[in-house]
């Protein structure tokens, strides 16, 4: 008997990576970066990996236009980025601590999840925070990916979508 169900082994996964490997990866072929901010703990960073992240649309655009970098916003790693190095000085009252790099992408604004999306010379674009469906995260992927931000407002840009 053949099941009616699709078979899912085959599904394709978003390349993730450290944001150390989107710096040297840049270095030598320069591409859009995109970071999903999150911690262990987030029941909605989790769930935006469990649907969004797996959706084939979402990881098809990501893994063409993008470097994707998962960034555990309390992170023990040192990372270092444009002459900075940027640790975690640890928490109070046994919380981890955020790590500095992800404060800095967040201009403070601790919420998780929360996207980043960088350009080609690593410099932030925009901070998109919370939850989202495939279906109006995938806009929001292309309208940064293909560069139309530069001369089009968002609620434009999806009138053409």
């Amino acid at each position: 008997m053949v099941s009616a169900l699709p078979f899912f082994g085959n599904a394709q996964k978003i390349n993730w990576i450290t944001f150390q490997e989107a710096v040297e990866l840049n270095q030598t072929t320069p591409k859009k970066v995109f970071i999903d901010v999150y911690t262990s703990w987030c029941g909605w960073c989790k769930r935006m990996d469990q649907s969004t992240f797996v959706n084939q649309d979402v990881v098809n655009y990501v893994n063409e236009n993008y470097y994707a970098v998962k960034l555990d916003a309390e992170t023990s790693d040192t990372i270092v980025f444009s002459g900075y190095t940027f640790v975690n000085q640890g928490g109070t009252n046994g919380r981890k601590g955020t790590h500095q790099l992800a404060a800095a992408l967040l201009q403070g604004k601790m919420s998780y999840p929360s996207y980043v999306f960088m350009n080609e010379d690593m410099r932030v674009i925009t901070v998109a925070p919370g939850y989202r469906e495939a279906s109006t995260f995938l806009p929001m992927l292309k309208y940064f990916g293909s560069d139309a931000y530069l001369n089009e407002k968002y609620d434009d840009f999806l009138k053409g979508q």
